[in-house]
């Protein structure tokens, strides 16, 4: 069963980003997910697959 990853949605990693940051934004959603550090910026390009089993939780709109 697929993860509903939607456009613009924030997910937490399992683990962080080189920059500490372990929560990104979604920018692309398809068979590549493109995702966007909030800490720094960077944009990491990731096969559906794999992000699916990178991500631990999907954020809340209230979980800020």
């Amino acid at each position: 069963m697929a993860m509903e990853l939607n456009l613009g949605g924030r997910v937490r990693m399992k683990k962080p980003h080189p920059c500490g940051g372990s929560i990104f934004v979604l920018t692309r959603v398809g068979m590549d997910v493109k995702l966007r550090c909030e800490t720094c910026g960077h944009e990491v390009e990731l096969p559906r697959a794999k992000a699916e089993r990178a991500i631990r939780s999907i954020l809340k709109e209230e979980e800020t």
